[in-house]
This record gives C-alpha cells, structure tokens and sequence, in this order.
C-alpha cells in the first residue's frame, strides 16, 4: 500500500491537471456540439429529426465557428483554473499560442471530419459527431492538453529559484537607499 500512496504523491500534481482539464473541455463541448448541430443540422441537441441548417453543406466552416467559440472558453476555464498555479507569461503571449495551439487541434477535428465526409461520404448528424466529436476531438484533446502544458502555461518557478532571486536582490540592497535597474 505504501507503494501505492508514494506512487500517487508522484504524480498527484497531473492528476488533478488532466481532472481540471477535463472538465473544462467538457464546459468547450458544451459550446461546441450545440453551435455545429444548429449550423449543420438545425438541430443543436443532435436528438429528433435533423434538417438542413445554414451550413449544412459546409460542415467545416461550421467546425471553424464552433470551435472558435468554445476557444474562448475553454481559455478561461484553463487559465483561470486548471494551470492557475503557473506562471503567467502575458495575456496577449498565452492567448495567441492557445489559439494557434487549439487551432492544431481543430484541424485534427476537421480532418476527421472531412475524412468522414468526404472520403467515406458519411453525410449525417452520427457520422459528424462520431468522426469530429468523439474520434478528432479525442486526438486533439491529447494533442492540447500536452501543447499547452508545454508552451502555453510554462512551469512555475521552483521554490529554490525563487530563494535565490530573493537573495540575489538582498545582496544587491545596500539598505541606503533602494537599488535601481
């Protein structure tokens, strides 16, 4: 059991990183799946009979402004929750990467998407959901979670870093008067 608990302590810190994670794709799914069902399909809760919506025959623009919606989310949600704890490197910096970042991912989406539709010519609300929602929104969802890990929110500092900035500043301080840089 001992095993077990040190084990857990080690990765503690990521668990609850891909929990917060989680959790905020799922408020981004929220966002997502409704706003592609009612542009595709006139249907944004994907049940009942599905029609032809504004963009049913442009599936991928429709992908586009979901996605881009549930971006700005999912932005928040994980900068405000999920990586909170690390350093904040600038808003417009983080900002642009998770853009560029999640606009990868879409494109893992969308290419499963047009796989389905335009290879396997699977024109249904099921073949959608199924090719973009669950198959590519799963490939990009690893590919975010490690990219904004990565580039996006960077570590925070170690506690001895920061010890030794700290002490670097007091020696630099006479106690006349306060140093300028």
């Amino acid at each position: 059991m001992k095993i077990v608990t040190t084990l857990y302590r080690q990765v503690e810190h990521l668990v609850h990183e891909v929990a917060k994670f989680g959790l905020v794709g799922l408020l981004g799914m929220l966002v997502d799946l409704p706003i592609y069902n009612w542009l595709v399909f006139d249907n944004p809760l994907i049940f009942g009979t599905p029609g032809d919506g504004m963009l049913h025959h442009k599936p991928l623009t429709a992908k586009v402004i979901s996605v881009t919606a549930a971006t700005i989310a999912t932005y928040l949600g994980n900068r405000h929750w999920t990586w909170r704890h690390r350093e904040r490197t600038g808003l417009h910096r983080e900002y642009v990467l998770f853009f560029v970042l999640n606009g990868i991912g879409l494109l893992i989406a969308a290419g499963c998407l047009g796989f389905s539709r335009y290879v396997l010519d699977l024109h249904n609300a099921l073949a959608d959901n199924i090719s973009a929602n669950v198959i590519g929104l799963g490939l990009g969802t690893l590919f975010r979670f490690w990219s904004y890990r990565k580039f996006v929110f960077k570590e925070e500092l170690a506690l001895d870093e920061a010890e030794h900035e700290h002490a670097t500043d007091d020696a630099d301080n006479t106690g006349d008067l306060p140093a300028v840089r």
